[in-house]
Formats: C-alpha cells, sequence, structure tokens
C-alpha cells in the first residue's frame, strides 16, 4: 500500500480497511441470521459519515441507525438506501421523516401520538416505525405498562407498523455491573414476551451495543448496534487489541520556540518555565476538538515518535507542546491520534473517553480517506 504523504496541514484521516477488519470482527460474534446496524451518527464518530456508510452498505450492513432526522436526509443524499433509524426524532421533523423514508424511533405517549397523527394524515399504510423501551439506562423509552396503551392506540390505525422493539444497555462494558446488565436483560425479554401476547406478532429485537456483542452473546436477538467498535475501540483493553482505530488525526509545527527560565507561554500565563524548554506551535485547538482539559500537561501528541506535552492552556485554533528532548523542526509533522497512539490513550489523560474525543473532531479539519 503507498504510504500517506506526511502532514502539511491539520487532516484526519479514515482508513477504511481498518473498517473493514472492525466490521468483519464483529460479524464473526454474531449468528449468521442475526442483522447487523451500523451507529453513524456524529459524523459517523466524528470521522465522515456519508464515506463510511456508503462503505458499510457496500459490506453488507442490514440497519443504518442516527441520532437526528437531519443527519438521516444526509445519508439518504448521500446514497445510502438501506433501512435508516433516527434514535432521537423530534415532532417537528416527522414529515421529513417520512418523506425520506426515515424510520422513527418512539419513545412516549406524545411522540406517538403525533407521529401517529402525521402519518394518518398523509395516508400511510403501515409506515416502520421502532418503539423503544426504558430498561433501567432511564434515558428514552416506554415503560412496561406503556403496552396497552400502545396497543389500543396502533391497534384502532394501519397507519403505522412496529418494525422493532429495543432498548439500551447501560453499562455493558463494565464487568462490575453484570448483574445490572443481566437485570436489563431479563428486563427486555419480559418486555418482548408481553408484546407478542398484546400484539400477536414478534417485532425485530435489538438490545446489544459494541460491548454488549462481546460480552453478552446470549442477548444478540434478531439484531446488534455497535458504533464505537466499527470505529477501532473494543471498550476493554483485551478487546482492544482485536480493533483497529480508523481515524489517525495529524498536524504539522508551525513554529518553534525557545523559552527562558522565568518565561510563560500561551493566554493566562497558564506555564511559567521553571528552565529553558524549546516548544513546537501547532495548528489545532479546542475549536477542533481538542479541548482545554487536555492543556498544562495532561494532553500531548507524538513528534517523531517521542511524547511532546501540552504547555499552557489550549487556545481555540492552536496548542504549543514542549519539545526540549525531540529532535524536530518547523514543518515537521505531528500525530495527535492514530492506531498506535491511539485516541483512548489521549482521552484517558484528560479522565475522558474516546467517544467524546473522537466525536468532537471539527468539521473544519480536512477529511482525507485512505482507500
Amino acid at each position: 500500500m503507498i504510504p500517506m504523504p506526511k502532514a502539511q496541514e491539520t487532516v484526519l484521516e479514515i482508513d477504511l480497511p481498518a473498517l473493514k477488519h472492525n466490521f468483519e470482527y464483529l460479524k464473526s460474534k454474531i449468528q449468521k441470521d442475526t442483522k447487523f446496524l451500523a451507529v453513524v451518527k456524529a459524523f459517523a464518530y466524528g470521522s465522515d459519515a456519508d464515506d463510511i456508510a456508503l462503505y458499510l452498505q457496500d459490506l453488507g450492513v442490514d440497519y443504518f441507525a442516527v441520532a437526528y432526522t437531519s443527519e438521516g436526509v444526509s445519508l439518504r443524499n448521500a446514497g445510502i438506501t438501506k433501512p435508516i433509524l433516527i434514535l432521537h426524532p423530534l415532532p417537528i421533523s416527522f414529515e421529513t421523516i417520512i418523506e425520506r423514508c426515515l424510520e422513527p424511533s418512539i419513545y412516549n405517549r406524545k411522540v406517538l401520538d403525533e407521529f401517529l397523527k402525521v402519518a394518518s394524515d398523509k395516508n400511510q399504510i403501515k409506515y416502520p416505525i421502532h418503539l423503544k423501551f426504558n430498561t433501567g439506562l432511564n434515558r428514552l423509552g416506554f415503560d412496561l405498562e406503556d403496552l396497552e396503551t400502545i396497543y389500543s392506540k396502533i391497534s384502532t390505525s394501519e397507519a403505522i407498523h412496529i418494525k422493532s422493539i429495543f432498548s439500551h444497555l447501560a453499562a455493558s462494558e463494565d464487568i462490575k455491573e453484570k448483574e445490572f446488565t443481566e437485570h436489563q436483560i431479563k428486563w427486555f425479554k419480559d418486555i418482548t414476551e408481553r408484546f407478542t401476547t398484546v400484539f400477536k406478532y414478534k417485532p425485530l429485537l435489538h438490545l446489544c451495543n459494541t460491548s454488549g456483542i462481546l460480552n453478552y452473546p446470549e442477548a444478540h436477538l434478531d439484531m446488534v448496534r455497535s458504533g464505537i467498535g466499527l470505529y477501532g475501540f473494543g471498550n476493554s483493553e483485551k478487546e482492544n487489541k482485536n480493533f483497529v482505530p480508523i481515524a489517525k488525526l495529524k498536524s504539522v509545527i508551525s513554529q518553534i520556540h525557545h523559552i527562558a527560565k522565568g518565561e510563560t507561554v500561551g493566554y493566562n500565563r497558564a506555564f511559567k518555565s521553571e528552565a529553558s524548554i524549546t516548544t513546537a506551535t501547532i495548528p489545532i485547538g479546542h475549536a477542533d476538538g481538542i479541548g482545554r482539559q487536555y492543556g498544562q500537561g495532561k494532553g500531548f501528541v507524538i513528534i517523531n515518535e517521542k511524547k511532546a506535552p501540552i504547555v499552557g492552556n489550549v487556545c481555540m485554533d492552536m496548542i504549543m507542546v514542549n519539545i526540549t528532548d525531540i529532535d524536530c523542526k518547523e514543518g515537521d509533522e505531528v500525530i495527535i491520534f492514530d492506531s498506535a497512539h491511539t485516541a483512548e490513550n489521549l482521552a484517558n489523560a484528560a479522565n475522558t473517553i474516546s467517544y467524546e474525543l473522537i466525536s468532537a473532531i471539527s468539521q473544519r479539519i480536512k477529511r482525507v480517506i485512505k482507500k
């Protein structure tokens, strides 16, 4: 494979072969007839939703999911023809959802009433919806006692049809929460059994996220959902070895400064040098997703395979790093994270998670697709 050129600006490289590897690894964990839903919300976790989704569609993904209706519209405009589940639709978007053949998650009585009205007004017949049930995450979802009300509303209308029922595991990656996760799985099975009794048919059932796929095979059901796993993270030290992060964020040294003892660096003079040091300025900052929590030496970059800690406060468009012991020059490449020096390692240094770091990467940063 031809190597990618050295960075001359801040870019995010997206490695599609790595994406394929992650997808195939996750697929190997499920039964052949279990459907696979790819979560591509938030620009495919900060990468590029259009290219990611089109590639996954070619690989044979069965379903996609996004958070908001606008994300689903973008996927349709890009050429995605597979079903798209909208995880957090709002009533103002219901007409658009129907116009673009998107499938809403219905999570409370108000949303059900409003979507049923829009679907009826638009003369829909058996429009696919997905019922979200709350099993302990306490974020969105119906409760078990809502089933009779749901049935009374839906059974009198031909406008909508329940395509699936689903819930969301709260802590499937945490072994200390195994008892709670098993309780959620049982709770969901109780809901689905009651649903089948009331409605007299069984829709698609799905519960597992990435960690659920890896840790709770008994809960794979009819479909599984994966987000973070596709992008290269397994939520454990053991599983991370089986994934390849698909994104490489790199930049370049803009300028080198020699800082004398007692001099300060950056806004609010947050760093005061206790000795003579050398710093490099890098064109990336909190407007690009490298938040202020990475400043004051917590965060770091990699220059010529050596760690360079961030000096002082992170600026909106720049960071300064300590390169005193690194042989480098202006114009040299800087790695913020890649498959070796991962986003998870950087996130851990600032007491946050890989999800937050990668999904926050600004859309002003140039994307380069590596095929």
